[in-house]
């Protein structure tokens, strides 16, 4: 993307977030990946750069920046750690949007305040047996006189653990235990009872943010807890998956960053290094190499901007979201290879980040819609059909 097309505010916000990541974030990021722990420090760094909460309205404390704001200060700070690009993308995507867009005054003013004191929200979906079938999820909300019941379990549930406030999904059932659509309740660890962290995931990658099993066990919150978008819950997951289209622009950013960081490494290593004489880049075969991960890098950052944009005065559009995060994600996994290759054996060293990048890259074309899924919500875009997974969607199709 061309800087100029860039106004002066987001240019400094960029350089800011490049100076930070070149410094501070990138001296901590081979530790957080070796000792698996949160980086509350970088969070503090954050903050006092302004770079948490951007996107909230200034009446609750936030700075009212938009989509691409986040975006660029998610793609620098990814390119030198991907743990401190995600918690970028959720203190400035997914639940909090969601909750800024759909939430009651009250539950509005609750989760700006966490989020601006350093907290990152999780968003609660995934179950053990309902992973891109969301709808199959089976944790429920009983109504049981002024007060709702959840029982379930969510897995590989993003900063579980280390998050206070949580947006659960569940399948909503009046009094008389009558579906009546899917809600998303607030609730804080360690305040509402029956909310539990039962198990951290071994992760492959991104080792420094907790993959959790949450178990919630007659968790008792009032309605008050619920978030009701507009439509009501008939249609209000709907709603809440479509502000969930940031998180997805999220996800492929720090793709990018982590993309553009190894691109870097490898192209400045192609100056030193030197074999048979004379530097690495004076081969083709390497030089073809650099220009197709710049080639890759440009067509990511235009689809991740340009989806980033489409957001203005609300959530960024889903067809764009569901390519730039399909497209990007694969991408960068091809580009962090091929950068690896570019040092050999000292690739492969964990002396240097390209092993990390290789483990954390591969994440983002499963977390926040798998790249199977998102090409479905791509064909049915551009076909303006729904496509059912289902075989009773298939059998009703075919009639």
């Amino acid at each position: 993307m061309n800087p100029s097309a860039l106004s002066p505010d987001q240019l400094e916000l960029q350089a800011r977030a490049r100076e930070l990541a070149a410094g501070p974030v990138t001296d901590r990021a081979a530790e957080v990946d070796r000792t698996e722990q949160y980086p509350w420090d970088n969070v503090e760094l954050l903050k006092d750069a302004g770079l948490i909460g951007m996107t909230i309205p200034t009446q609750y404390g936030g700075q009212g920046k938009g989509w691409l704001d986040a975006v660029l200060a998610i793609e620098a700070l990814s390119s030198a750690c991907a743990v401190t690009g995600r918690i970028a993308v959720e203190t400035n995507m997914g639940a909090i949007s969601a909750v800024m867009a759909y939430g009651s005054e009250e539950q509005k003013k609750m989760a700006a305040d966490m989020v601006l004191a350093g907290d990152k929200p999780a968003i609660c979906i995934t179950e053990p047996d309902a992973g891109s079938d969301a709808n199959g999820m089976t944790t429920r909300a009983d109504k049981k006189g002024n007060r709702y019941v959840l029982n379930g379990r969510k897995h590989w549930i993003t900063g579980g653990g280390v998050s206070r406030l949580h947006l659960i999904f569940a399948k909503v059932y009046d009094e008389k235990g009558t579906f009546e659509g899917i809600g998303g309740f607030l609730a804080i660890r360690d305040e509402t009872k029956g909310l539990k962290i039962t198990k951290r995931e071994p992760t492959m990658g991104l080792r420094g943010i907790p993959e959790a099993v949450i178990d919630l066990e007659d968790m008792d919150v009032p309605p008050s807890a619920l978030v009701i978008p507009p439509r009501g819950l008939k249609k209000g997951f709907a709603d809440l998956m479509t502000a969930y289209n940031s998180q997805r622009v999220g996800a492929a950013t720090v793709a990018l960053g982590i993309a553009e960081g190894a691109y870097r490494l490898a192209l400045d290593w192609s100056e030193t290094r030197h074999q048979f004489g004379r530097p690495i880049n004076e081969f083709q075969g390497l030089q073809w190499k650099l220009a197709d991960m710049s080639i890759k890098l440009s067509a990511s950052r235009a689809l991740v901007y340009n989806a980033a944009r489409s957001g203005e005065g609300g959530f960024p559009d889903m067809l764009m979201a569901a390519q730039a995060k399909v497209f990007t994600s694969e991408s960068a996994i091809q580009i962090v290879n091929d950068a690896l290759q570019f040092f050999g054996a000292r690739g492969y060293s964990r002396e240097l980040p390209l092993e990390r990048m290789a483990r954390d890259v591969r994440m983002f074309t499963i977390g926040g819609g798998t790249a199977e899924v998102l090409r479905n919500v791509v064909a049915g875009a551009l076909l303006r059909k729904k496509l059912p997974q289902t075989r009773d969607g298939w059998d009703k199709a075919a009639e």
